[in-house]
């Protein structure tokens, strides 16, 4: 999951998988497989690397466990 910051400031956890579409207009809008719209402080960018990290931190893991 992912951490993002919702624009009155409160940190909510995303399942990355569910997340479908990251928009800027110019807020950043992050729609989830389930219809759900979620604006949140950081850029679509910022998004991408989260989501990256996130990914890259399951994948070192599962290497650590399985080697």
């Amino acid at each position: 999951m992912i951490e993002v910051t919702k624009l009155n400031g409160t940190k909510i956890l995303v399942n990355e998988d569910l997340i479908e579409v990251v928009e800027e207009t110019p807020d950043t809008v992050m729609t989830l497989e389930t219809g759900r719209k979620i604006i949140i402080k950081e850029s679509r960018q910022e998004v991408i690397n989260l989501v990256k990290s996130y990914r890259k931190d399951i994948f070192a893991n599962s290497c650590k466990i399985d080697g």
